[in-house]
């Protein structure tokens, strides 16, 4: 007899959006098939899938142990997910080679399903930094009695969802600094930067409006600049490794001494990126806004504003009720409110209560007579007189200012 040969095994998901990329979240359950192709005939121990989801880290450092001793220090850890092991055909296990309990698959092609759910608490995103990963995969193992078990592993992709449309992530993120730049004895004007973003929360393909006034009074020319930072940072024994990365930039126009430049809502377009990576023990991703002034020949002037890149895009409606702040973003004289130079007076007494109403309000109340006569005659007509007057002509002008105690110097404008 004999027997027939693997052609090929394949693993396929049963995705769950249009782009037949198989995407999960926790909670989701995974399904598929493993598809087993044959030419001839076969004889099969097993065939089982193992899935698995986890987060490593691992890095070295070099260590000096004396003047001619030198060794590598490594650091791993890593944090399991979830671990789920199925059997599709046969038995548990593989480890002999007896002809009993054996399965014959015919030529062909065969699929077997599998389906499995993931955990219901928090995972961490699909991700591959330079010292670590998080992975999730399905590996399927087909045994045969005298030969080599047939493997495939096939990852697919999670995402814990992060959605902008909460109040920590719709905030204004806003800042201001300065800085003097000093020549041995020589002390130049200050290098002004203030810089606001409409919230703090974004999704790849967006693009960040950035309002910003920078004002050079130093004796250099300088460069108003941008930039989106990853921050990619890694845990093991106590032990931590950070990778910044530049995903997007942009350039101002340079600025000579005494001349200012405003950005009213300049655009900075976030790429395709990885979402930002919070609940994770051993990795995490943070993104941030860096708005900075460039200085020849000294210290850069910076603002570094936090940024939370998501799954869950702004709704229509969160643009118009996420805040005040952000709504008022273009109507703002920087980081203040602008008031209206003269304030709207109120609606008169007369277009609020007409006279039929206040004559009858005159008229005596029931409920009230036992306190009318516990009261003294003219203290009662007082009240009653003074519980339905008008209230006095609204003016923009105080009638009786306050008169000033002592006369004190005002501030001179900066």
């Amino acid at each position: 007899m004999v027997l027939g040969k693997v052609k090929s095994l394949t693993i396929s998901f049963d995705c769950l959006n249009d782009s037949n990329v198989p995407v999960y979240s926790s909670g989701d359950t995974v399904s598929g098939r493993v598809s087993l192709e044959v030419t001839g005939e076969i004889r099969v121990k097993s065939l089982k899938i193992h899935a698995r989801g986890h987060a490593k880290v691992r890095w070295t450092e070099s260590r000096n142990a004396g003047s001619n001793t030198a060794y590598t220090q490594n650091y791993t850890e890593e944090v399991e997910y979830f671990n789920h092991k199925d059997i599709l055909i046969g038995h548990e296990r593989d480890d002999d080679n007896s002809e009993e309990g054996l399965h014959t698959i015919h030529s062909g092609r065969h699929e077997y399903a599998f389906s499995f759910e993931l955990p219901q608490t928090p995972l961490a995103t699909s991700f591959e930094g330079r010292h670590g990963s998080v992975r999730y995969w399905v590996k399927a193992e087909l045994h045969r009695p005298w030969l080599l078990p047939v493997k495939l592993k096939k990852e697919f992709t999670v995402f814990e969802h992060i959605d902008i449309n909460t109040p920590s992530l719709l905030s204004p993120q806003a800042g201001t600094k300065e800085k003097t730049l000093c020549c041995w004895f020589c002390t130049s004007g200050p290098i002004s930067l203030s810089a606001k973003i409409e919230r703090k929360g974004y999704t790849p393909g967006e693009s960040i409006q950035i309002f910003a006034e920078i004002e050079n009074c130093s004796s250099r020319v300088v460069v108003p600049k941008a930039a989106i930072y990853q921050t990619q940072a890694f845990y093991a024994k106590g032990k931590m490794k950070e990778v910044k990365q530049l995903v997007a930039s942009l350039r101002g126009e340079s600025l000579s001494s005494g001349k200012t430049e405003t950005w009213n809502g300049k655009q900075l377009k976030i790429p395709p990126v990885s979402p930002s990576i919070l609940d994770c023990s051993i990795i995490r991703v943070e993104y941030s806004l860096m708005v900075y002034v460039d200085i020849p020949g000294a210290m850069d002037l910076f603002l570094n504003l936090p940024l939370v890149i998501g799954t869950i895009p702004l709704h229509p409606f969160g643009s118009r009720t996420s805040s005040v702040s952000s709504q008022c973003s273009m109507n703002m004289n920087w980081l203040g409110l602008t008031l209206p130079e003269r304030p709207e007076a109120p609606p008169s007494y007369a277009e609020v209560v007409t006279e039929e109403q206040r004559q009858s309000s005159l008229a005596p109340l029931g409920v009230c007579d036992d306190f009318e006569r516990a009261l003294p005659g003219p203290l009662f007509a007082y009240i009653q007189e003074f519980r339905f007057l008008p209230p006095p002509l609204y003016s923009e002008i105080d009638p009786n200012p306050d008169q000033p105690t002592d006369d004190r110097p005002s501030c001179p404008s900066r």
